[in-house]
């Protein structure tokens, strides 16, 4: 058996894409001529803003919510056609000692994560197993790789998003289904804007390319997965050398 040359994905449903690596991709797709969907928690007027730029179609669910997660999917497919591609984006972080990290932040951010991709996947899931095609592009983190102190509950939400996609691809795979990774290192987003100009210098100086990461660098690893029909259960690390 020949794996044959597969077209790119049509539908496209990314999750926390009204800002940064997800608003990157909503443009990325769109600019492929996709048919695109997106999830947002609250950012009301960044999706609104996003949506009418691209074309995109702005949901409103939270990804801790099973029912939200399915009503949307449920409209996403009445408005979009078979979902084909999923990218589980959404995310929180934190900067905590792990003896401050209270239980209920501790199961938020698995919740989120973790959950989220798990409640995502399973609502798109049926239609791709059932035309036998469908393209899961799960994003973590360098923390993910190796850890990162003062974000343990972080690195280890992101650590198991690896094992998720790890494990998946080995199942999904004769179903047609690809499932791979993404691991961004330091990247211009909101979620790193606070960062001080010390430590950004610092950053820059440990990056063999010299400097701190664009969103459309991770959504460009996002699109090779999409078109990729031989590769599967991978991880790409966009990180500008910090981590090799």
């Amino acid at each position: 058996m020949t794996v044959e040359a597969t077209p790119f994905p049509r539908h496209i449903l990314i999750t926390g894409g009204s800002r940064g690596i997800g608003a990157a991709c909503v443009r990325a797709f769109a600019a492929r001529g996709a048919s695109v969907a997106f999830f947002y928690a609250s950012a009301h007027d960044a999706a609104a803003k996003l949506s009418a730029e691209t074309g995109a179609l702005a949901l409103c669910a939270d990804v801790t919510d099973a029912s939200a997660v399915k009503d949307a999917v449920t409209r996403a497919r009445a408005e979009l056609g078979t979902i084909d591609c999923l990218v589980n984006n959404a995310g929180i972080a934190q900067f905590r000692l792990f003896t401050d990290i209270t239980e209920d932040e501790w199961m938020r951010m698995l919740d989120v994560h973790l959950g989220g991709a798990f409640r995502c996947t399973q609502a798109v899931l049926p239609d791709m197993i059932r035309q036998k095609y469908g393209r899961i592009i799960n994003i973590s983190s360098i923390w993910g790789l190796t850890g990162a102190s003062c974000e343990v509950h972080y690195s280890t939400a992101k650590a198991g998003i690896i094992g998720l996609t790890r494990a998946l691809a080995k199942e999904l795979g004769p179903s047609g289904i690809t499932v791979n990774c993404v691991a961004p290192g330091v990247i211009e987003t909101e979620m790193n804007a606070a960062l001080d100009e010390e430590t950004r210098a610092v950053l820059c100086e440990e990056t063999p390319l010299g400097c701190i990461g664009r969103v459309e660098d991770i959504a460009d690893a996002v699109l090779y997965f999409a078109s990729a029909p031989f590769v599967t259960g991978q991880v790409l690390s966009p990180n500008g050398g910090i981590v090799i």
